[in-house]
């Protein structure tokens, strides 16, 4: 069994709050990338910053007020395949208004090692 042939490296910023629930919706609309393994991903501590301007509705903060807030780096690779799936998902389960979403292609690093069928 091989995983996807082109993938996607995702990132994204959540309060900690949301984390599991977030993980836990977009195992449900991915298959995996690592064979035999679910729910892959790696999360660390970060801050995040902004400054609410008018007409937006924030989830944490005030307009016009510089915001600071401790958040969770959550991180996984998706197959192309998923990745639409995968993004809807992280808009819909999201509490931000405008979540900053980082899609990066990559390269499966078994590519690398073994030649295609």
């Amino acid at each position: 069994m091989t995983g996807p042939s082109e993938v996607y490296g995702i990132g994204v910023d959540v309060p900690a709050s949301h984390l599991e629930m977030l993980m836990d919706a977009i195992d449900g609309v991915m298959e995996p990338v690592y064979p035999g393994y679910r729910r892959s991903f790696r999360y660390f501590p970060v801050k995040g910053t902004w400054k609410t301007e008018e007409g937006s509705h924030p989830f944490i903060g005030k307009v016009g007020e510089i915001s600071v807030e401790d958040e969770v780096r959550l991180e996984f690779v998706v197959g192309k395949e998923d990745l639409e799936r995968v993004l809807e998902t992280i808009e819909r389960i999201h509490p931000y208004e405008e979540p900053a979403v980082d899609v990066v292609p990559q390269i499966g690093w078994r590519s690398l090692i073994r030649p295609s069928p």
